[in-house]
């Protein structure tokens, strides 16, 4: 599907998608993207999913200067600081 023109690719349901917050324990800024994230999923119906740093290494390794970060459908979507509208828009456009 990822060859076809996007005018025929068909927009994934909201519980077809995944949002994974990847963060740490006490990290006030992971504290922040979690309310985000959770309000938003929580709103448009999208699972997500959070995963520790201190407990993978292959995530510690590619985001530990990033945290937290937000993959959609396991692509980057932000870093740091988590906008509520942009992630909104990403999950619905």
């Amino acid at each position: 599907m990822a060859d076809m023109a996007p005018i025929f690719r068909r927009k994934p349901a909201p519980h077809e998608r995944l949002v994974t917050l990847i963060g740490k324990p006490d990290c006030h800024l992971c504290e922040d993207a979690q309310l985000v994230v959770e309000k938003v999923c929580g709103e448009l119906g999208v699972p997500w999913e959070g995963k520790d740093i201190t407990q993978d290494r292959a995530l510690h390794d590619a985001y530990w200067e990033q945290i937290p970060v937000v993959l959609v459908d396991g692509r980057q979507h932000t870093f740091w600081r988590v906008d509520e509208g942009r992630l909104r828009k990403e999950l619905t456009d």
